[in-house]
């Protein structure tokens, strides 16, 4: 098969030809038709995140269909249409995963990063972590598979929060604003200073304000989403914050947090991270998803073109989501 590989961390990925893997206990070998571009695969190529399975094929938010099942295997189906998401294994036995946690399991391992992911023409995929799909355009789903579940959690996370402010209005925030809007909330976007595309973009899809992380809405939020993987951002998001507000940190690396002073953080304000997801989020939130309808923003690229993908993405030069699609 056709793939495009890590070797070494801070490279550029290698157009690679590979041996076609074979489904083990429990495991479903699936044809990718389109895996979406994350901004943690740029985590785990710039060496953000630590011991990476090298050589490694990156990516997890993957469509593909069944084409094998191995052993064991009994939630799927061949020929069945799913979705393969960041969190490939957990234990099921440690006390985070037994209290519904499985996102906490010290020793879960994750899609295109522990695991091979979907930058390439198949991957396999533990069964029990893939979550069945409508036979939709592949490439729209993708970006649902991490951007979106993610966004989902930390939108839970932010409870009935009338007003939320989202800081970085990427992938994952042009679904969440979808989202806030099917429930009537209002939200304000922060972007990059001067970024007037995604300001107008995120405009398009109901912000209430938007503007850059340079100024500030006209009305303290009651929760912030942080997609953008700047420490900066959390004193920033406090300041404008009402009393018992919460700051969501999603992403999965930021840089250091500054320090700040306590009255920002007085008034029983709060920060919380989001780490990783569980199969219930998943199943959650794709059966809200169609009921919304959620509509992604993609740009189409070629496997081969993965680097390049990255790259944009790195820049902002697009917005939404990049999508790598197979062919044949």
């Amino acid at each position: 098969m056709k793939a495009m590989v890590l070797t070494q961390p801070n490279t550029r990925l290698v157009e690679s030809t590979l041996p076609d893997p074979v489904p083990g206990h429990r495991e479903v070998l699936i044809k990718v038709h389109a895996c979406a571009v994350c901004r943690t695969d740029l985590h785990v190529i710039d060496g953000d995140l630590p011991h990476p399975a090298l050589p490694l094929v990156p990516g997890h938010e993957i469509i593909g269909t069944v084409i094998v099942t191995g052993p064991g295997v009994e939630q799927r189906r061949v020929g069945e249409r799913v979705g393969v998401p960041w969190l490939a294994w957990s234990c099921g036995e440690c006390a985070y995963c037994r209290s519904g946690r499985e996102n906490l399991c010290d020793a879960a391992r994750f899609t295109g990063y522990q695991i091979n992911g979907g930058y390439a023409e198949y991957t396999v995929a533990d069964a029990r972590y893939c979550f069945p799909l409508p036979d939709d355009d592949a490439a729209q789903l993708a970006p649902l598979l991490c951007a979106g579940l993610i966004g989902y959690r930390a939108l839970r996370m932010a409870g009935a929060a009338n007003r939320v402010g989202i800081y970085g209005f990427g992938a994952a925030a042009h679904i969440v604003a979808q989202v806030l809007r099917f429930q009537g909330r209002e939200f304000d976007a922060y972007t990059r200073p001067g970024d007037l595309a995604s300001q107008t973009f995120a405009r398009s899809l109901g912000a209430a304000w938007a503007g850059g992380t340079d100024q500030a809405a006209p009305a303290p939020a009651d929760a912030a989403l942080i997609f953008a993987p700047a420490g900066a951002l959390v004193p920033l998001a406090l300041r404008r914050m009402e009393k018992g507000g919460i700051v969501i940190c999603a992403g999965i690396h930021m840089s250091e947090i500054p320090a700040f002073p306590y009255d920002i953080l007085w008034g029983e304000r709060s920060i919380r991270s989001v780490a990783n997801l569980t199969r219930r989020d998943g199943l959650e939130f794709l059966d809200l998803a169609p009921r919304i309808p959620l509509r992604t923003e993609i740009q189409r690229f070629a496997l081969a073109a993965a680097n390049e993908a990255l790259q944009q993405l790195r820049r902002g030069e697009f917005q939404g989501a990049a999508v790598l699609t197979m062919q044949g």
